[in-house]
């Protein structure tokens, strides 16, 4: 079946908190997270396994995951740090393949259907690679291996942590059945109840329900999950995703109320999305400028401005003030940053 291709899934193991382990083993047995200090509004980025044996999660609550663990250790990290750690994984992916999509700084797909490395096994060259990243970054990934992206995201989560699934063609139809709707992309809480009502509990489930319920019930969504039910996927590798925008947000400790206290922050927001621009030739692709708030009531609103001429620090002024007109309401967070348009398309020399 020379059609066939050949797709892997690399996922790191708790990323930020595995490099924090690496160059302190005497945080390896303790629980440990990544993220703001106790006492604010911030939340986990990740955590190891031994904090989720107490139901600490990312995205979890810095103060709610000290309830859960008091023994828990938060460390604020560090980016820089973990990029170079990036840097290493896809450094080690380019030695077999150059068809890689980054998803992010831990996670990517490969397309090795052409790769000769290995005689051409994925299975070789994803046993390979999870080898080099222990040895040289001194971390762990685990890997699924599929015919397509979403079975080899599915199968990289199901022996974590340090894991690899293979799913041959043959295996293919048998593991789809069994693959847990809520393992589908996008198919949050409200969609798994959705689903729960028609008794859909799993890939084989679904594959019972008529497309023209799953339409009346999900609508666009209803054709993604009718293929992810057959195990379907026909989306490529991309080699590069687009970044389209540059942002940052802060979340505060205690509601700002009224504009005025609000203006008086974004002074220190606008520094550190500069910080964020500086080196990175994003200057010439702005499109727009934006600003989010979000209120104390959790609901939020963003507002956009065309850029005209040049940069102007006055546009997030002017932008906070229309965002905050709209909801007068104390603010718990604040975003900003730049929509950023499309890179021109690159001509490339061709070797014949």
């Amino acid at each position: 079946m020379s059609n066939v291709r050949k797709i892997i899934h690399i996922d790191a193991d708790c990323f930020y908190a595995a490099v924090e382990m690496r160059d302190n083993p005497s945080l390896k047995e303790k629980p440990i997270a990544i993220g703001g200090p106790e006492g604010t509004r911030s939340v986990l980025a990740t955590a190891n396994y031994p904090a989720r044996e107490y139901g600490v999660r990312s995205a979890m609550p810095t103060s709610v995951a000290k309830r859960l663990c008091p023994s828990l250790c938060v460390i604020t990290g560090n980016m820089d740090k973990y990029r170079q750690a990036s840097q290493q994984m896809h450094d080690i992916f380019k030695r077999f393949t150059q068809e890689i999509e980054p998803l992010s700084l831990d996670e990517a797909y490969l397309d090795v259907t052409h790769s000769i490395a290995c005689n051409g096994s994925a299975t070789q060259i994803a046993e390979m690679i999870r080898k080099m990243i222990a040895d040289e970054v001194g971390i762990t990934v685990s890997a699924g291996v599929a015919t397509n992206k979403f079975i080899a995201k599915v199968a990289s989560d199901w022996q974590k942590p340090n894991g690899l699934t293979v799913v041959t063609p043959a295996e293919q139809s048998r593991f789809v059945q069994s693959i847990p709707v809520k393992a589908i992309s996008g198919i949050g809480k409200v969609a798994q109840e959705k689903l729960a009502e028609l008794g859909v509990f799993t890939c084989e489930d679904l594959q019972d329900i008529e497309f023209s319920l799953l339409l009346k019930r999900f609508g666009s969504m209803a054709f993604r999950l009718s293929q992810y039910a057959l195990g379907i996927d026909e989306r490529p590798v991309v080699l590069s995703r687009e970044r389209k925008s540059i942002s940052l947000e802060r979340t505060f400790a205690k509601d700002l109320s009224g504009v005025e206290p609000c203006n008086a922050i974004l002074p220190a927001l606008l520094v550190d999305l500069k910080k964020r621009m500086s080196g990175r030739n994003f200057d010439s692709q702005i499109s727009k400028y934006y600003l989010k708030l979000k209120f104390d009531d959790f609901q939020q609103t963003t507002v956009e401005r065309p850029l005209k001429g040049k940069l102007s620090d006055q546009v997030f002024y002017a932008l906070l003030e229309e965002a905050y007109e709209r909801g007068r309401r104390p603010v718990r967070l604040i975003g900003v940053g730049y929509r950023l348009k499309p890179p021109q398309a690159l001509q490339l020399e061709l070797p014949f």
